[in-house]
This record gives C-alpha cells, structure tokens and sequence, in this order.
C-alpha cells in the first residue's frame, strides 16, 4: 500500500511495524480487555432477569361432529384461513379489549411490574406539581397497564403455516406462562361466542321469512290449479297436457294405417300383375298361403296322377280320360276364381285403409288447432309453475338454513376456529441477560477497540510509515545489464538475474554478495557475485571438469511430458550458454503439441532476444510496475509455437516496489498453460523459495559443463531448502534440430 502527495515522497504502510506496536502494548490491551469482560459480567449478574414463554394457535375450521357429514364448509370460511385471514387473526390478538379483559381476569394493575407509574419517584411528582407532565394517577389503572403489556407481548405467524405464536415476556416465570395461556383461553372463547352470535341472529331472521315463504308458494300452486281448470289445460303423464297426448296417439296412428295401406296396395298390385302376365299363381305368396287354393292343387295333383296311370292302360279317347281330364279343367279355373277372389280381398283391404287414413287425417288437423291453442295457454302456465317453483326452492333453503342455525345454538355445537396446540410453561432459563455471550462480546470489542486505538497513533504519529526505497529485510535485485559495483574488486562473471541471497559469513566458500547501493535510481539495482573466475577454478580443480553424458535436452522435455509437470525453474549457473539451452528445452516441448511458455527473469535478456522479434518488448517488469495489461506481456516465439514472457522495459527499481505479485503471475500463466518455464538465471534456493513452494516445482539446472564441486553444492542448496524434485540438463545437445528429433524415453529425473 503506498500513496503519495504532491512533491513528498511515496511511503508504504509498514505492516510489520503496526503488529509491533500491538505486541508492544500488549499488557495494555490485555488488561483493558480484562476490566471491560469483568465490568460486563458485573453488569449482567446485577440487570434483573426476564423469562419468555410461548403459547401457539393452529387456526383450523371446526364444526361438531354430528355436523360434519352433512355440512360442507362455506365459501367465506375457506377465504378466512388464508394469509390475510391469519394476518387479522394476528391482530385481533394484539386487539386492546382483548389485552384489557386478560388484565382484569388476571388483576395486573395490582403488580408493579405492569403499574411502575403507581409507586411514582420524587422527580415525577415534582413535573406533575409543575405541570409538565400528567398526572399518571389521573388514567384509569388498565390504561396503564395497557403500555407496558404491548411492549412485553409478541404474537407473530409462523412462517408458511396456520400457526400464531403468543409470547410474553415477564420477571416472572410463573406470570410469563400464565399470560399467554389466559390469552388463548379468551380468544378461543370470543371466537366462539362470535360463531354463536351469528347463529343465533341467523336464526332469529329465518323464522318470519320462512313464514312468508310459505304463504307464497301456497298462494303460486292455487294459481296454477286455476289456471289449467280455466285453460282446459288436464295434465298428462309428466310432460304436456291431454291435447298434446292425444295428437301424439294420433300421429302414431296415423303413421301406422299409412303403412298397412301401402302394404296392400303392394300386394294387390303384385297378385293383378302375376294375372295379366299369365304368370303361374304358384310363385305368389298371398295366393301360396290361401287354404283354398292349397285344397285345390291337391286335388290337381292327384288328378294328374291318375291320368299318368291310366295313360299306360287305355287311350286318349277312353271315355275314363275324358272324365278326367274334364274334372282336371275345372279344378283350374276354380284355382284362377279363387285367386281373382284373394286380389279383390286385397283391394278392399287397400280401399279401407285408404279411408282410415283419411279420417285419421281429418282428426289430426282438427287436434292441431286444439294443440296450438293449448300450447298458448301452456306459456302462460308455465310462468306460474316456475314462479311457483322458485319460491318452494327458496322456501326449501331457508328451512335447511334454519335446521343448520338452530342445531348451533348450543354452547358446545359452535367451536372455535381454532385449538391450543402448545401451552405455554414456566420457563427454566431466562432470556435476558445472556451472561456468557455478553462477556465474550463485552470483551472482544474491548480487544478490537485498543487495538484499532492503537494502529491510529501508529499511523498518525507517522512512526508506521516508511519511504518506498527504503532497503527491506530481503532484498531484491533486477539488472537490466550486469554492472559490477563500484567497492568490489573486478569479477569475471556478474551475477544475471533475480537475487535473493544474503551476505555469507567471510571465509564462507569464497562467495560473498554485495546488497545494492542506496544511491539514486540511475544505478542499476543488481547484485554481483565474486566467484572465482573459470580460470582459477581449472586451476582449484582440473580433474572435476567433466560433462554430465546422459542429462540431455531430449531427456528432460521428456520426463516433463510425460509427466505433465505445470511449473519448472530453471537454473542457469554458467550465463547465457544456459539460457540458450532453457530456449531449446521450450521450443522441443512445444513441438510436441504442448502449450509452453517461457519467463525472462535474467538480467542480460537472452531468452528474449533469441525468441522475441524484439528486444524493446514489454514483458515482466512492465506487469511489476502494472503499465500494461497481462495479454500485452505474451510474446509469440519466432522459432516455434511457445510463447515469451520478456525481461520487459519498466524501470527495475519500480518493478521491485510489487514483486510480491510475481507469485501470482506464475500461478496465472500455470493456469493458462500446460508448462511454464521460468528462467532464473544464476538465483539461489533463497529467490525460488519466494515464488513457490518447495515440493510443488521442478527443479532443472541446465549446466553445459562445470565442476563437480560446484554443482554438488548448488544441488545441496536447494535439497536443503526441501526441493526434492531436480532435473541437470546438458547443453551439448541444444544445437540438434528440434523439430526432426524424436523425443526418448525420460530417464533419471534427480541426482
């Protein structure tokens, strides 16, 4: 946190300094904290306590029970259990007869607790003498008991439910139990006396209208007996009058002749044309059915008979024939007058029903006239009968109405709308004061208060507050280009990147650091280390410069494929050679499809000029400083498909004020990317242990050759430090193409 105003310089707040100046006072706190928890626990045991008790209402239609299979629950009492109608239940309640009638029952003008204005104090009677205040004496003792009852009653609706709750509050346990029963008792019985009011009423205003009903529906029959007996209007069967009834029999009548007229006519007409035709009589069903006409072909047939066997014997003119043949002739022509017999029946038959027909005609046209008549009348008639009807309907209701109203009136038959399903009792426990919690909270703010009292003379004094160059506990350093500081003798390799580490004790292994000078902000804030030079060290050691064979490129982006690390740091001691092959690394895990990036955290900017299409882009420390969005950081590799985070352009000593949020930039790219690669030049276990935690990374020192003693001890370093997970990469394989080099088979992952 920083600020600034006009030409002053920007100061931090120095947290560290803040919790200091708490621990500092420490007894100071603590024993404010003490005395207000003591006060409170003090004032708690003295305030006199309070029981509540509750009492609770389901609201519910009730009617008795020899009413309920017959009774069905009315339209306005089905509205009046709904929300609103539980809400005037609430009220009602809370109504002030009520409250007054549970005061006289229970007598409370008589207790102080509900009258403190009866036992007036001197300062009162003083204002009453003076006339600024009334004379409390003066209301009557319900009015003031009324007050102090509201203030300590509660009645409230269970949330999505038909259940009101009654709770009292009172210093006594007893009194606070008794009140909200004694509530529920006088609203059970005024809801009830209600019921009974109404049924009394209601009965009350039957008796006369059901007497004048029944004289009209007296006087509305008499009229329809007259009417029909001056309309001639005699009623038959159920629907319609004896004029209606008979045109119907007509008509069916009518109907019938018609058709058993048609009938004959079909026949005699079937019969005249078998005749005229010379047809045979034997296909016709009127002349096949005569008794007659059967008799006389039998004897027909047996005439034929005989002369078939007397045809074998004698000869056609045998005087036997002959009398057969003459019997035979006339058995035919009876047969042909018996059948023109059968077709002059059928014609008179058809000839009858032709008349009946007409005088059923006749008939029918005169009761028509009658009918239509009649059914003018029948208008009429019909008012009567409804007017008539109505009334008995009426009459009807109002009887069952009354039944219903005077089955109610009793006592018992009328309950309330409602029960008790939970009586209040004495409470055990009271509700206020709450000693434990008041203490607890008494004392915390007593706590939080000196503590904020505290941090405000901090930071007004100014004593909390230090300039932003000022030197830090850890310092960092960021180099845009090594400059080896000025008291320090010549050393052949400065140091090249983000540096952590403090003064080692002299004679420490030979390395020792120097901290950044303090002067201006045209320096470059850098730390340099003098090791021995490369020549000296041959000298040291001329049998431990050995290449590490089998820690190559490939090997490493394999394992870190395979095993799909996130996050890897890489350690460059040896300069740029280094970073040259971190460059390779990148470029050969990107070619497998993998998303990678790589951040430039060196001082001599290698990565990003052999990656980057510039070496003027923004990157790392322009996201330090924030001058630039994060998408303005990531860089495209000209060699490949990863990406590059730059050393940046930002002033290093700007960026050094926020480099707390370089933690939380790798951990966004880490999201973002399946890897990232952070390049740290020649940092130490102390600087990676500020942007992530030991056993989380990996750990890759990317050495192209160096001494055995050397890389014991950095590798010893870090082991310290709890990194576990470490990877050595040779650069002698970091000038083979990538892109036509197959990966192998990782190998050994830590030395």
């Amino acid at each position: 946190m920083s600020g600034f105003s006009g030409n002053q310089q920007d100061v931090d707040i120095d947290l560290g300094g803040l919790f200091r100046a708490i621990w500092r006072r420490r007894t100071r706190v603590l024993l404010t904290t003490v005395a207000v928890a003591a006060l409170a626990f003090t004032a708690a045991h003295m305030i006199s306590p309070r029981y509540d008790s509750e009492a609770r209402l389901l609201i519910e239609p009730r009617e008795p029970e020899f009413s309920s299979m017959t009774l069905q629950p009315s339209a306005a009492s089905a509205t009046s259990f709904d929300e609103p109608g539980i809400s005037s239940e609430v009220q009602l309640l809370r109504s002030v007869d009520l409250i007054k009638q549970v005061a006289r029952n229970m007598r409370l003008h008589e207790l102080k607790e509900f009258d403190p204005t009866a036992d007036p104090s001197a300062i009162s009677d003083i204002l009453v003498m003076l006339g600024l205040k009334r004379n409390p004496l003066d209301m009557p003792p319900e009015e003031r008991v009324l007050k102090e009852f509201q203030e300590k009653l509660q009645v409230y609706q269970v949330e999505k439910s038909r259940v009101i709750g009654i709770q009292f509050t009172s210093k006594d346990r007893a009194l606070a139990a008794a009140i909200p029963n004694e509530m529920a008792k006088i609203y059970l019985s005024l809801k009830a006396g209600a019921k009974l009011d109404s049924n009394t009423e209601a009965s009350r205003w039957l008796e006369p209208e059901i007497a004048n009903l029944r004289e009209k529906v007296r006087a509305a029959e008499a009229k329809i007996a007259d009417y029909r007996s001056s309309a001639d209007l005699l009623p038959s069967g159920d629907t319609g009058t004896f004029a209606t009834r008979q045109l119907t029999d007509i008509s069916t009548e009518l109907a019938r002749v018609r058709g058993e007229r048609a009938t004959a006519e079909a026949r005699a007409e079937n019969v005249r044309a078998a005749l005229s035709s010379g047809r045979g009589a034997d296909t016709l069903n009127e002349v096949v059915g005569s008794a007659m006409i059967q008799r006389l072909k039998e004897s027909e047939s047996q005439i034929q008979n005989q002369i078939a066997d007397l045809s074998t014997t004698l000869l056609e003119g045998h005087p036997r024939i002959k009398a057969l043949r003459s019997q035979l002739t006339g058995i035919r022509a009876q047969i042909r007058e018996e059948t023109q017999k059968i077709l002059a029946s059928l014609e008179n038959e058809a000839k009858v029903g032709e008349l009946r027909e007409r005088q059923l005609t006749q008939q029918m046209n005169t009761l028509k006239a009658s009918s239509a008549k009649a059914g003018e009348d029948e208008v009429g008639l019909r008012a009567l009968e409804r007017e008539a009807a109505a009334q008995r309907q009426l009459l009807e209701t109002y009887l069952s109405r009354y039944r219903e109203a005077s089955s109610r009136t009793g006592a018992s038959a009328a309950p309330a709308d409602a029960r008790v399903i939970s009586s209040a009792v004495a409470p055990t426990e009271a509700s206020f004061p709450k000693i434990l919690p008041i203490t607890i909270v008494a004392g915390l703010a007593a706590f939080l208060l000196s503590c904020v009292v505290i941090l405000l003379q901090e930071l007004f004094s100014g004593r909390a507050l230090r300039p932003v160059g000022a030197a830090v506990p850890v310092p960092l350093a960021v180099a845009t280009q090594p400059v080896p500081p000025t008291p320090l003798p010549p050393a052949p390799a400065p140091k090249r990147g983000w540096s952590f580490r403090q003064k080692p004790a002299p004679g420490e292994g030979g390395r020792e650091i120097a901290r950044p000078a303090a002067a201006g902000p045209d320096l470059a804030v850098a730390s340099a280390a003098a090791i021995p030079a490369e020549e000296d060290r041959e000298e040291q050691h001329p049998e431990a410069e050995v290449p590490l064979d089998g820690f190559f490129v490939e090997n490493v982006a394999a394992a870190l494929i395979v095993d799909q690390v996130p996050l890897a740091f890489v350690v460059s001691p040896t300069g740029d050679a280094g970073s040259a092959q971190t460059v390779a690394l990148a470029r050969m895990v990107a070619e497998e499809g993998r998303r990678v990036v790589l951040i430039d955290l060196t001082a001599s900017g290698c990565p990003t000029g052999l990656m980057a299409m510039s070496t003027g882009l923004p990157g790392i420390t322009n996201l330090l400083a924030q001058d630039i969005p994060f998408a303005d950081a990531l860089h495209a590799d000209r060699g490949s498909d990863a990406h590059i985070v730059p050393s940046g352009t930002a002033d290093p000593a700007l960026a050094m004020q926020d480099i707390d949020r370089l933690q939380a930039i790798i951990e966004a790219l880490t999201d973002a990317y399946d890897l990232v690669l952070v390049d740290c030049a020649d940092a130490d276990a102390a600087a990676v242990s500020r942007l992530a935690r030991a056993g989380d990374i990996e750990i890759i020192f990317s050495v192209p050759a160096v001494s055995a003693e050397d890389m014991v001890e950095i590798i010893t370093e870090f082991a310290e430090a709890g990194y576990d997970r470490i990877q050595i990469m040779e650069a002698s394989l970091a000038d083979r193409p990538v892109a036509n080099t197959p990966l192998p088979e990782p190998g050994r992952r830590a030395a």
